[in-house]
């Protein structure tokens, strides 16, 4: 992802997926710099939400933990997903597309609100499982990119179906497996 970040750099209109969105970069004025408060933000929520789950840090580090878990915060409900929301208003692949990438952005913003209101509320145990949908969906970068690649070297899809496609594969296998290791752990915790 980093990469993938670094070709935006310096601030170009016509590189990597920019190339596709030309008619939203000339016609949308807000676009350009809102697609590029997503992309240099995301990358950051990425990072701090890899530090979320290590237990070694959780437990030795824990002002690290708080210090990450503020900057996730801070990166995902001011930046990264309400860009991400606009962003998936103008989505190519049609009204599915849009209509996946605007929920991917809003559900990210609820958990992670949600994971800071349970952790202020100190029930850690909600706390938890928020973040982990949170990062669930933040993690939805990687894996969207992940099935492009699958499915393209399989099936040789139009640009437009594998959009269409990768929108909803992209977030709904991820938060379907913390979903279900989220009541594996609930059921561990009963017996």
């Amino acid at each position: 992802m980093l990469q993938i970040t670094l070709r935006y750099i310096p601030y170009h209109r016509e590189v990597a997926f920019l190339q596709i969105k030309q008619t939203e970069v000339t016609s949308v004025k807000a676009y350009l710099p809102i697609f590029y408060i997503h992309v240099y933000t995301a990358v950051f929520a990425l990072l701090g939400g890899f530090t979320q789950f290590n237990n070694s840090i959780l437990t030795k580090y824990k002002k690290l933990h708080r210090a990450m878990g503020y900057l996730y915060f801070i990166v995902v409900v001011f930046f990264a997903a309400p860009s991400g929301i606009f962003m998936g208003y103008h989505a190519n692949g049609g009204f599915l597309s849009k209509i996946s990438f605007i929920l991917l952005g809003s559900l990210w913003l609820f958990f992670t609100i949600k994971a800071v209101y349970y952790i202020r509320k100190k029930d850690i145990k909600n706390h938890r499982h928020f973040m982990m949908r949170s990062f669930a969906l933040a993690f939805s970068a990687i894996t969207l990119r992940m099935w492009k690649v699958i499915l393209v070297y399989l099936f040789h899809p139009s640009p437009m179906d594998i959009y269409q496609i990768i929108a909803w594969l992209g977030w709904i296998p991820n938060l379907i497996l913390i979903e279900y290791l989220i009541r594996k752990n609930i059921n561990h915790e009963k017996k």
